[in-house]
């Protein structure tokens, strides 16, 4: 059984506590401090403190974990081994190098392919097939420790990032409990990073969210796929956005195309052009109104064919 400090803030890391709290002691759990959050602004604690005290582990909330204090309060409980889980914040090199046993982080991507912030994210957008997650001892750079395990995963083609992310996030947590049987018993085998063949997958950006049309189907859909459920992609209708939730493929013919122009009102919802084939619109949000289908959308707000997203 090993002595862990667990890092960890959002509802990805919560799979990950719960295994690191049933195999092993874990002496503390760093969190960030709670955040305003929704219309009201309410000040709401992370996930990993919420599920921390349910399971009785202290809680330290830190803005910097790199400050003397949080060391000082961090070294104190002298662990065996440090473990990141989705985190939030890099971790200076006299954190890394202060357990015996190292700091091991899991990261939702098969290394070196996609370092950064937002793996699952970039990975649909990018219109990748497989993916997966892997557990690495941490250095001083951006995800790119020596690799101590890694698992994939298949990528479903209308696969939601949301989706993504609950599947993934269980298997990190395996994954972890793996690696930690391993760190145990003494019997790890790290193994270099190619840099040579990395990809970075970088904070989503605002610019990334409006559909561009002129863009073939399928990186239309990946797009789509790909913000959901944060923070969608949209377009412009009547002036207005409107944020678009899920599409389907349709024919991928690329003669006499109109990108942005509806071509017709179905009984799931409405079709669009592309640069490349069309697309079916299955569900939408109109601006400053909730999530409906593309079917109610396009008989609420008298949807003609002819029209064009812009």
């Amino acid at each position: 059984m090993l002595r862990t400090i667990f890092f960890g803030t959002p509802e990805f890391a919560l799979p990950s506590l719960e295994r690191v709290a049933a195999e092993h002691e874990v002496l503390a759990v760093i969190t960030q401090p709670d955040r305003p959050k929704g219309r009201g602004c309410r000040l709401t604690p992370p996930p990993v403190k919420e599920l921390s005290l349910r399971l009785g582990l202290p809680v330290l909330q830190m803005e910097n974990v790199n400050t003397d204090e949080a060391f000082r309060a961090i070294a104190a409980y002298r662990p065996d081994v440090i473990v990141v889980v989705a985190f939030g914040q890099l971790l200076r090199q006299r954190l890394l190098t202060l357990p015996p046993k190292g700091c091991i982080n899991v990261h939702a991507s098969l290394l070196p392919e996609l370092r950064g912030a937002a793996p699952i994210h970039r990975a649909i957008i990018e219109g990748r097939t497989v993916t997966g997650v892997t557990t690495i001892f941490m250095d001083a750079g951006m995800d790119t420790g020596d690799i101590i395990l890694q698992k994939s995963l298949g990528i479903g083609p209308d696969e939601t990032a949301g989706e993504l992310h609950d599947r993934l996030k269980v298997l990190g947590a395996e994954l972890l409990g793996e690696t930690l049987a391993l760190v145990a018993q003494g019997k790890v085998a790290p193994i270099p990073q190619d840099s040579s063949r990395a990809t970075y997958a970088p904070l989503l950006t605002r610019d990334i969210e409006r559909i561009n049309w002129q863009e073939p189907a399928q990186n239309v859909h990946n797009l789509v796929r790909g913000l959901n459920p944060w923070p969608g992609a949209y377009s412009g209708h009547k002036g207005r956005i409107l944020k678009i939730w899920r599409t389907k493929l349709g024919d991928q013919r690329q003669d006499s195309l109109v990108p942005g122009r509806i071509t017709a009102i179905t009984g799931s919802g409405f079709v669009v052009e592309t640069g490349a084939g069309t697309l079916e619109i299955l569900e939408v949000q109109p601006e400053c109104r909730h999530t409906m289908s593309a079917r109610e959308y396009a008989s609420g707000y008298c949807l003609n064919p002819g029209e064009i997203l812009l």
